[in-house]
């Protein structure tokens, strides 16, 4: 009998040596999520019938002796923005719910198939894309394993909490903000936000274009690396999808990180009147051997340009959504979309140079730096309903407050694994940065991590 907590690389290698069938993997998990998802509000769809099959096809790819793939037979589920055949794409939101299915799938989808891996389900997540919490009006909170009074956080609220539980050894998610790696550390496991351009979008439902990226999420380095390489490779449907050949990490995953300069990110991501995040900031540092701090100078404007441009964004995109059917909005998202549509055209210019500005101060500093550390978000996981985050002794609204930390990196499009950290019952994410294309960097990192039991994704009651 497979654990539900077995690693993906480990029920890939099971499957193609025979020793265990997709089908009785499959079933496993199925069962699983099956038993586990009521409380948890993690799935919107299981796709039972379509997992069950692909696991048969599987196993009868094997017993002819043909090569399964490098995720043969690995279980996985996808936030409800990616399309699935034969499902409408949610996006989260009520409205989406109403279109006709899918004709085919993302291509992120079809490119996990295509290396062995089963599709389980669609998950939840906040409402197009705009949340950090994990909480959706429309399909109910999706809960955290490791105490569900508490938020997955958001707004791949369902992937974090469904790979968590052990429902899915790997969730694909999307980050415009921070949305796979909020809900990484808030549910203890690790995430990748690879380098805007690097995965393509393809067959996704978008939030802000100039900001969105895809990733995943798992229980260790190893198995975002086996997900990430099955995923690689340029599509011209996505024009913000960079014309770059695949580049595996995995043949790199296990080099360490000798000769590598890493810092921790000091100033506006100072961890000062944070104990948690001061306490994991402090073990990752300690074990990757980082005693240098380095200022990040202007992460503050560039937070703020985050904000103003994904607001503007957004709004322009839904803006005959609203006209035609702002009740059936979230009020909180509906709100913040309408702000959006009244920003002044001269200040999303303003944002859009700041970005640029930020991007080559942050250049500047890799010249000196490969790798920095960073806390993943302010705070272990609120309560869920928590409206307000005390933040430096100053308290904050709760919702758009817990990206502080996210917000800048993404703004300017860098690769970012977060490790888990544990100290005490609930986790918290540090993220590590590496500049444009260097997604090798973070993980090889989260890998010695993992190998030094510093970072780990703990079993739930743990």
């Amino acid at each position: 009998m497979i654990d539900p907590f077995s690693s993906a690389h480990r029920i890939a290698g099971l499957v193609r040596k025979g020793e265990v069938s997709a089908l009785e993997v499959t079933r496993v998990y199925l069962d699983r999520i099956a038993a586990q998802n009521e409380a948890l509000c993690a799935f919107t769809d299981i796709t039972c019938e379509r997992a069950l099959g692909a696991a048969r096809a599987l196993d009868e790819a094997r017993q002819a002796g043909r090569d399964l793939g490098p995720l043969a037979g690995v279980p996985f589920a996808v936030k409800n923005l990616f399309d699935i055949a034969g499902l409408p794409t949610r996006a989260g939101s009520k409205i989406n719910r109403e279109h006709a299915p899918a004709a085919q799938d993302a291509l992120l989808v079809q490119r996990l198939e295509r290396a062995g891996a089963i599709l389980t389900g669609a998950l939840n997540m906040g409402e197009y894309a705009y949340d950090f919490t994990g909480e959706n009006a429309h399909d109910g909170n999706s809960r955290n394993p490791h105490d569900l009074t508490r938020m997955s956080g958001g707004s791949s609220g369902g992937s974090g909490s469904a790979t968590a539980a052990g429902l899915a050894p790997i969730s694909l998610g999307s980050d415009t903000n921070g949305s796979i790696r909020v809900p990484s550390s808030f549910c203890g496991i690790f995430g990748l936000k690879p380098t805007y351009g690097r995965l393509p979008r393809t067959g996704s439902f978008p939030f802000c274009d100039s900001l969105d990226h895809l990733g995943p999420l798992a229980r260790s380095p190893r198995d975002l690396a086996l997900a990430y390489d099955a995923m690689q490779g340029f599509d011209a449907r996505d024009a913000a999808n960079a014309p770059r050949a695949p580049e595996p990490v995995m043949p790199h995953l296990d080099k360490g990180i000798g000769g590598l300069r890493i810092a921790i990110a000091g100033g506006y991501f100072d961890t000062q009147g944070m104990p948690e995040a001061r306490a994991a900031v402090e073990a990752v540092a300690e074990a990757l051997g980082a005693r240098e701090i380095k200022d990040i100078a202007g992460a503050e404007i560039s937070r703020a340009a985050a904000f103003l441009i994904t607001n503007a964004e957004s709004a322009a995109f839904h803006l005959d959504r609203l006209r035609a059917r702002a009740r059936d909005f979230d009020p909180d998202t509906r709100d913040r979309f309408l702000a959006g549509a009244l920003v002044p055209g001269v200040w999303l210019v303003q944002a859009q140079r700041a970005r640029r500005w930020f991007h080559d101060e942050m250049m500047k500093l890799f010249a000196d730096v490969d790798l920095l550390i960073a806390p993943a978000t302010p705070c272990t996981a609120p309560l869920s309903g928590e409206k307000n985050l005390s933040f430096r002794s100053v308290t904050l609204p709760m919702r758009p407050n817990i990206g502080v930390f996210t917000q800048p990196i993404s703004c300017i499009g860098l690769p970012v694994a977060v490790a888990p950290v544990f100290s005490g019952r609930l986790p918290m994410g540090v993220q590590l940065i590496a500049p444009p294309w260097r997604e090798d960097l973070c993980l090889r990192a989260a890998q010695v991590l993992a190998q030094s039991g510093c970072a780990a994704a703990r079993p739930p009651g743990l």
